[in-house]
């Protein structure tokens, strides 16, 4: 089944960047700032024009938008206009770098970020990666992970899935199922690099194909395998990559449902995968997240702990309930 991605965010039209810079700055000029009026303008544009308005205000007033704003702004509202500002590339190099920074490493962020990505994108992000930190993003990554896990990242980060324009191959879909079948339920342990080396060389679309094949192979589904098969970080991005090939819709709802469920509110990833996501297929996830829990997405933020202008930023992504 095709993956059809409906965004929430579209290009403004008609659209003047030097109008909307105007509307922009009055909004933070003298006493006070008009919030809305920022959430009304930048909600409404898309990335892309975003970057126009910023070149036409540091044109127009000769000053940085996004330092005026983080003036006027602050905590996790800010985060999130900051976010809508930052070109999407760079925004999900900075968040990757964030997840290694310190003490510690947000595995989850970087299973999200890098084990739902094609090919073309990743290699925008690896590229991006060493321009902005001076350091590949491989090498990084080598030394704040390990395992398997390193090993899987590092194939995927070193670009070695097939393109989305190679053709599926019916015959290999089924050599590699019967090889997934033999490196896991078929022998007792697991042969993880043969895990590794399929999920991460094939395309989305073979991957598909895999999935089929392996489940007539072997009557179970390759989560269930996966399952059996597998734990901790492993476990989990071979779970992410799975689910983003048969749907990525839903693999961001339940990410979002995570990270607003229970006791307190996982603002990072509920703004990135918002941001993110609204101008590929935020509309999609919402329709994924209200068939799978039965409510809907911009009712579960409003009930999160988001409140005041993050609240009212965020809904406004969703476009509306």
């Amino acid at each position: 089944m095709e993956y059809t991605p409906v965004p929430t965010i579209l290009p403004a039209s008609p659209f003047d960047a030097t109008t909307d810079s105007q509307v922009l700055r009055a909004a933070m000029k003298g006493l006070g700032t008009d919030e809305q009026e920022i959430i009304d303008v930048l909600t409404a544009r898309s990335n892309g024009q975003r970057q126009a308005i910023s070149a036409a205000y540091a044109a127009e007033f000769d000053r940085d938008l996004i330092d005026d704003l983080k003036s006027e702004l602050g905590g996790k509202f800010e985060d999130v206009i900051v976010a809508l500002m930052t070109p999407p590339v760079d925004y999900l190099c900075k968040q990757l770098h964030e997840a290694m920074a310190g003490v510690g490493t947000e595995e989850s962020t970087l299973v999200e970020i890098l084990c739902t990505k094609s090919n073309e994108e990743m290699q925008q992000i690896v590229t991006a990666y060493e321009a902005k930190y001076e350091r590949p993003l491989a090498e990084q990554m080598c030394s704040e992970t390990s395992g398997f896990f390193r090993r899987l990242l590092t194939l995927i980060v070193t670009g070695v899935r097939d393109s989305q324009s190679t053709p599926v191959d019916e015959v290999q879909a089924k050599e590699q199922a019967a090889q997934l079948y033999a490196a896991g339920e078929a022998k007792l342990g697991t042969d993880e690099e043969v895990f590794n080396r399929i999920m991460a060389h094939a395309s989305f679309a073979q991957l598909r194909l895999v999935f089929e094949e392996y489940k007539q192979l072997s009557g179970q589904t390759i989560e269930q395998a996966i399952k059996h098969e597998m734990d901790d970080e492993l476990h989990d991005a071979m779970m992410a990559i799975v689910e983003c090939v048969q749907s990525p819709a839903a693999f961001f709802a339940n990410r979002l449902y995570k990270a607003m469920d229970g006791a307190g509110t996982d603002d990072a990833t509920l703004i990135r995968i918002i941001v993110c996501r609204s101008e590929i297929d935020l509309e999609t996830i919402k329709q994924e997240f209200e068939r799978i829990y039965n409510r809907t997405l911009y009712s579960a933020v409003v009930d999160s702990e988001t409140s005041g202008d993050y609240k009212h930023v965020l809904t406004a992504l969703l476009g509306g309930a």
